[in-house]
Formats: C-alpha cells, sequence, structure tokens
C-alpha cells in the first residue's frame, strides 16, 4: 500500500495539518487553496451521501475510489476529520485512521496541555509518531 497524505481538519474546516509521504504530482495551487478545496468537496460528499443514501447508513461517507488513488475518510465524534490518499489497492486504512486519531493525535496533541486544539499543530513529536505510525503499518510496503 502506498500513503500519499493526510489533511487533518477541525470541526470548523480549518486545516490543523497536513503531510505526504509518496505524493508524486502537485495541485498547483497553494496549500491553502487546496486545503478550502478538499474541505468543501469533503462537505458535498457528506451530504450528498446521506441524502441520496437508500439506507439509514450511520457510518455515512467513509471512502471513495478513483482508478488512480483512494480517498479515506473519518470524522470523531468531536468534529475533528481526518483525511488520507492512498493506491486504490491500500486496505484496513480504516483502522489507521482510527489509530492516527487515538495513539497520535489524542497521545501527543490532547493530552499535551500547552497546545490549543485549534491550532495548527506544530509539534516535532507529533510529526514523528506519525511518521512512525504510517512507515510501521503493516499494509505499507517497504518501497513507499
Amino acid at each position: 500500500m502506498t500513503i500519499h497524505n493526510l489533511y487533518i481538519f477541525d470541526k470548523f474546516g480549518c486545516l490543523l495539518y497536513y503531510a505526504e509521504w509518496n505524493r508524486l504530482k502537485s495541485s498547483g495551487i497553494t496549500r491553502e487553496e487546496e486545503a478550502k478545496l478538499m474541505y468543501g468537496m469533503l462537505f458535498s460528499l457528506k451530504s450528498f451521501v446521506s441524502k441520496i443514501s437508500p439506507l439509514d447508513t450511520k457510518k455515512g461517507f467513509v471512502c471513495y475510489k478513483t482508478n488512480k488513488y483512494a480517498l479515506h475518510y473519518l470524522e470523531t465524534p468531536t468534529g475533528l476529520k481526518f483525511v488520507l490518499n492512498t493506491d486504490v489497492n491500500a486496505q484496513n486504512v480504516r483502522d489507521l485512521l482510527h489509530q492516527i486519531y487515538s495513539k497520535v493525535y489524542v497521545e501527543y496533541v490532547v493530552k499535551n496541555p500547552v497546545v490549543n486544539l485549534r491550532d495548527p499543530i506544530k509539534s516535532e513529536l507529533f510529526k514523528v509518531k506519525l511518521d512512525g505510525m504510517i512507515k510501521q503499518f503493516p499494509a505499507v510496503s517497504k518501497a513507499s
């Protein structure tokens, strides 16, 4: 599995964190513009899925795939949004997103008394732990 990039948004749509590992193509726009575009698309997709679904789904929107990549989405009860782009063959990504939230975000952001949860994440320890988790995830190939 190849992991391309990760976005973390707060409940208001502000980009708290962005990281990339194997992103081969640039969007050609600024990071801020890209984040706004991503958040707007997520907002629209969530609304579309909830309105058009023939069943009452509890999870709602969690993933979409193209022929080139897959976008995986996790929204926490507090409104944090985690978006991970991977290759189309990625498996167990939902588990990885839960681990990023519970074992990296909660441990190194939420439990840090000097961090304001509304501010972008600048912690070097968070970055190191996230990178380690991504690289240790069982489905990530050594070539990634």
